[in-house]
């Protein structure tokens, strides 16, 4: 026998090998369990007591019986293979999707229609699955989904980046949004521009995807791109114009959010603005098959 030999592969299949011969209490009954022929399985042992140094099994015997060694072997290497079962069964379990974690970021004007459909699927499907939603700026949102904190989100495009990638959903067009019984409610057609007071207009202050939006629209006239009235959300511009405080140009998902009968969205006449809500995943990373899965249940959710 060669000792310390350093030319032989120890590797689970032979960690199993000595495990079932202890286990089966034969040789025969070992190789038939591990699906081998006898004389295989009698290989794997011999090598392995080779690289050991050392033999596991005393075959003067008839069985053979485990010596000191082989004990003390089975012993040290039982965890590693306990081990590896546990880790097997998780990749098993989380390969039907009986387990993991799926993160995903939302505007929340897109939850509603765009997002919670497919969520009630998945979930209904996969009840396993942790489920995260983040909601907020589009800008953040693409950046989570680029550094990986996300796995994907649908919000609007912020701006291409070689980190992601986009696949655009629909069109959201900008409008009026004015408190219930508002003047501009009372004409019998759409509003134009000429029609608006920009002293009354609540503005977003910053540069979000809308501020951003309206600044680059070329017909927009300039008082209407900022104001004394700056709020930094969506949602606290649109309290305010429900309280009566102004009004404010939004697109039409974000005016609508809550069905809040208090607002009114009214499109614009002439105004031929709208954000674009996409898909957005990474694209130097490999999507996770409960990725790749919610994305397939999202797809006849929204088609």
């Amino acid at each position: 026998m060669t000792t310390g030999s350093q030319n032989t592969n120890i590797g689970l299949r032979h960690l199993r090998a000595v495990h079932a011969v202890r286990d089966e209490g034969s040789f025969a009954r070992a190789a038939e369990r591990l699906g081998v022929v006898p004389s295989a399985l009698s290989e794997t042992i011999r090598q392995l007591e080779e690289a050991a140094g050392l033999p596991l099994f005393d075959r003067r015997m008839r069985p053979p019986q485990i010596t000191p060694a082989g004990r003390d072997f089975l012993v040290e290497t039982a965890p590693v293979l306990q081990d590896m079962a546990r880790a097997m069964a998780r990749m098993q379990d989380r390969a039907r999707l009986g387990s993991g974690r799926l993160s995903i970021g939302a505007s929340p004007s897109a939850i509603r229609d765009l997002l919670a459909p497919a969520l009630r699927v998945f979930r209904c499907d996969h009840p396993g699955v942790e489920l995260i939603v983040h909601d907020g700026p589009a800008d953040q949102l693409a950046q989570e989904v680029a550094e990986g904190v996300l796995d994907l989100a649908i919000a609007g495009h912020s701006g291409d980046t070689p980190l992601l990638h986009y696949r655009p959903i629909t069109q959201d067009p900008f409008g009026l949004a004015v408190p219930q019984g508002h003047p501009l409610t009372q004409l019998e057609r759409a509003p134009g521009l000429e029609d608006i007071d920009p002293d009354t207009l609540i503005h977003l202050e910053g540069m979000t995807g809308t501020s951003r939006l309206l600044a680059s629209y070329a017909d927009l006239p300039e008082t209407f791109r900022t104001g004394p009235v700056r709020v930094q959300s969506t949602f606290g511009q649109l309290c305010l114009i429900r309280s009566g405080v102004g009004i404010g140009l939004l697109p039409r998902k974000a005016v609508l959010l809550f069905d809040d009968p208090n607002i009114v969205f009214l499109p614009i006449k002439g105004l031929s603005l709208a954000r674009t809500i996409s898909l957005i995943w990474p694209a130097r990373r490999a999507m996770s098959h409960i990725t790749t899965r919610f994305i397939e249940i999202w797809q006849r959710s929204v088609s």
